[in-house]
């Protein structure tokens, strides 16, 4: 028996991922009840008539969507056979 059993289970479990939705509208109502949101509104849109960077990144993230994220390899003449890597003998 290698006591795997007796380890203690994992230290998040009931804490890992995204809330429950009750919860965060609980958590949306106590918000609501202390911003008005078209302050809040107001607000941003004075920041970016000033400029704010991270204003006018807010507004479009939530108005357009992020971009998609891209990443570029290069590789510099290196020649990999993908095959060859997955080969199991």
């Amino acid at each position: 028996m290698d006591g795997r059993r007796n380890n203690g289970g994992h230290s998040t479990k009931g804490f890992a991922g995204r809330k429950p939705k009750d919860e965060e509208g609980k958590l949306i109502e106590r918000l609501d009840a202390v911003i008005d949101s078209d302050e809040a509104i107001e607000a941003l849109k004075k920041r970016i008539g000033e400029g704010d960077i991270r204003a006018i990144q807010l507004y479009f993230n939530y108005r357009y969507g992020k971009p998609k994220e891209s990443v570029t390899l290069s590789s510099d003449n290196l020649s990999i056979n993908f095959k060859d890597l997955l080969r199991f003998d």
